[in-house]
């Protein structure tokens, strides 16, 4: 028997190598869509809360005017009917008040101001003043007294016209004497010795200085 010869073993060995390398070609390579990594999907970022819109504010109301007190004066006037005269002194919102005819008819009176410039003073036997500051530069109003009501009106004073008073004991009476001392210089007061009222003497203005039954005193301006 012959044995295959070189040829037929060559054959067979490049056969053999032919058939293996197909087989590497389709089981050892993979396509390059199989190592593909996956994009993960973009997630969507919550969209940022829309500001609100800004509102329209509302215009705050106009604060209503202050109104300060009354600055500290004093007023000095007369009766409408020119039978007597009044006087007012103003302090930190209080007043005091003196109405007098120069004889025999006089009321102290005294009370609050308001900071609209209005007043209601009162003093004994139901006696009322009620008046208004105009400007600051006089007081208008009424006195009501012994049944009677007197208008008025008090400019502004200047030192020396003002109100004043001196109480005192002269030769054992009991002195109680007030004075009006006017724009111009008139004066109108009235004396007391032991409650009974007479017309007093005139006082120096510039020191307040009065003579009663031989013995100085000094009247002093009157504050509330």
């Amino acid at each position: 028997m012959k044995r295959p010869g070189p040829l037929v073993t060559l054959l067979a060995g490049l056969v053999l190598g032919l058939f293996l390398l197909s087989l590497n070609a389709t089981t050892g390579t993979k396509s390059a869509s199989s190592y593909q990594e996956e994009v993960p999907a973009a997630t969507a970022s919550p969209s940022a809360t829309p500001s609100p819109a800004p509102s329209a504010s509302k215009p705050s109301p106009s604060p209503t005017p202050s109104r300060t007190a009354q600055p500290n004066a004093d007023y000095a006037g007369r009766t409408d009917d020119d039978s007597s005269a009044i006087a007012v002194s103003v302090r930190d919102g209080k007043a005091i008040a003196y109405f007098c005819d120069g004889h025999d008819k006089e009321s102290w009176l005294k009370g609050a101001v308001k900071d609209d410039g209005t007043m209601k003073l009162t003093g004994k036997q139901g006696a009322e003043l009620n008046g208004t500051l105009q400007d600051g530069r006089r007081i208008r109003g009424t006195v009501d007294l012994n049944g009677q009501r007197y208008g008025f009106t008090a400019d502004k004073a200047v030192k020396p016209s003002g109100l004043y008073r001196a109480t005192a004991t002269v030769r054992g009476a009991k002195v109680d004497g007030g004075w009006i001392v006017l724009p111009g210089g008139d004066q109108v007061g009235i004396l007391k010795r032991d409650d009974k009222p007479s017309p007093a003497p005139e006082i120096d203005p510039s020191t307040g200085v009065v003579t009663i039954d031989g013995e100085q005193l000094t009247a002093r301006p009157v504050i509330p």
